[in-house]
């Protein structure tokens, strides 16, 4: 894994590599009063600070490293509509008529990012196309159902591709067809955070990084608190995901951090990158423990995959990361990966978003459950919604139960551990 000093302050990822970095944001020092504090300068912090600061509020956004520092800048960089869950868990949740509309939400958020990347110039190298491509023969019956019902229930128009179809884009043959989605798509997720907060800076919104929260006192003023400094506001917003480390008990016990991989091959060219992927379309197969993966811009194979619930990450990455390359793309061999690197994601224990209020003026979300690029956004403008005084389609996602995962601190991983293992037991025999 190699790192570039020229982008201290950011874990080393071809991400981190690739783009210019915004200025470094003072730390917090001092009582500071605002309208609106936010915690968390990943995509909804950002999203929602720069909706509420064009509407005239005075926001303030604390960020513990640097802007789009934690999954915002590491992710796989799929911009999928919809949720973790699925469509048809959604409608087992709240209904059919509440899950279209999210869903039609969702559309809403892809939007969203759109507008924002045009508005703002932020040039975070947007390809559409999206593939879901099953495994097994189950697999595939569940994909193809998941088609039709898109395209009556939701008047979404994904397509089915057969695995002959399939073979004249992806140069695999590992899968036996694909959910072809030509909205969802993919982009430079550090690039896109980066954007997002020279956006939110532009906009008036205060920025403090290396500003960790230590403390949130509760009330009609709410108050964060760092090593340096305080912030009273009239309305709070938790953005952290899996990095609240004891802010909110009651949120992190319905959210599992997971940490995910990804490696970054050697350049390929502009052939080479084509011969693999002819769309540029990004892909995701559709086991439990998934890959995923997508071309750069500058034609690398960006690979994703081995997942890790036990909150250690695994040892020999490149080797792992060079495997599941190879069970994909043989023709690659033992191809040279100039970059891997990890982070958490946060997945509530149905997969469904989990966003809504603490108390009248403490909002939150989490939950994204490796659908975040899009739902984020869309969760930051809702959120901003609600704080000025719109909050029906918050609470639309309030209809959604969320326990908390079983088992309290000491036991919730290895029995996540454990289940997890079922899952990928059952995908490697049927």
């Amino acid at each position: 894994m190699r790192s570039d000093p020229a982008h201290a302050g950011y874990p080393p990822s071809w991400y981190a590599a690739s783009v210019a970095p915004l200025p470094p944001q003072p730390a917090l020092a001092g009582r500071v009063e605002c309208d609106v504090c936010i915690l968390g300068a990943g995509y909804t912090g950002l999203s929602a600070a720069m909706e509420l600061a064009e509407a005239g509020y005075r926001v303030v956004v604390l960020e513990a490293q640097r802007i789009g520092w934690g999954a915002s800048g590491r992710n796989g960089g799929q911009a999928i509509v919809g949720f973790g869950c699925g469509e048809e868990k959604l409608e087992a949740l709240v209904g059919a008529d509440d899950a279209k509309r999210m869903f039609d939400l969702s559309l809403e958020g892809l939007d969203w990012l759109h507008a924002r990347l045009a508005r703002h110039g932020i040039e975070a190298h947007w390809r559409p196309g999206h593939a879901t491509v099953p495994l097994k023969p189950r697999q595939q019956r569940d994909v193809q159902a998941m088609v039709e019902h898109f395209n009556t229930r939701y008047d979404h128009p994904v397509a089915w591709w057969d695995r002959e179809r399939l073979r004249e884009t992806l140069a695999s043959d590992r899968y036996l067809g694909a959910l072809y989605d030509p909205i969802s798509g993919h982009l430079h997720p550090l690039a896109y955070a980066l954007g997002l907060g020279r956006a939110a800076i532009a906009a008036g919104v205060q920025v403090f990084e290396r500003s960790e929260v230590t403390q949130l006192v509760r009330g009609t003023r709410p108050v964060f608190k760092t090593a340096q400094g305080e912030v009273h506001c009239d309305f709070a917003v938790l953005a952290g995901n899996a990095l609240l480390h004891g802010i909110a008990p009651e949120l992190e016990a319905r959210i599992m951090p997971v940490g995910t991989y990804i490696a970054a091959t050697a350049p390929l060219g502009e052939a080479g990158a084509k011969a693999l992927i002819g769309n540029d379309m990004a892909v995701a197969d559709t086991a439990w423990a998934l890959d995923y993966y997508r071309l750069s811009h500058d034609h690398r194979l960006l690979f994703g995959g081995r997942a890790s619930y036990s909150g250690r990450d695994p040892g020999d990455l490149q080797a792992i990361m060079r495997r599941r390359i190879a069970g994909v793309f043989p023709q690659l061999g033992d191809i040279a990966l100039d970059y891997v690197w990890g982070g958490f994601v946060d997945i509530s224990l149905n997969r469904a978003p989990h966003w809504g209020r603490l108390q009248p003026n403490l909002y939150f979300a989490q939950g994204f459950s490796g659908h975040g690029v899009v739902a984020t956004g869309l969760a930051g403008k809702l959120i901003a919604e609600a704080i000025a005084g719109q909050a029906q389609r918050l609470d639309l996602f309030a209809k959604i139960k969320h326990a908390p995962f079983p088992g309290g601190q000491a036991l919730r991983t290895p029995l996540l551990v454990a289940a997890m293992s079922w899952y990928k037991l059952r995908d490697a025999l049927w």
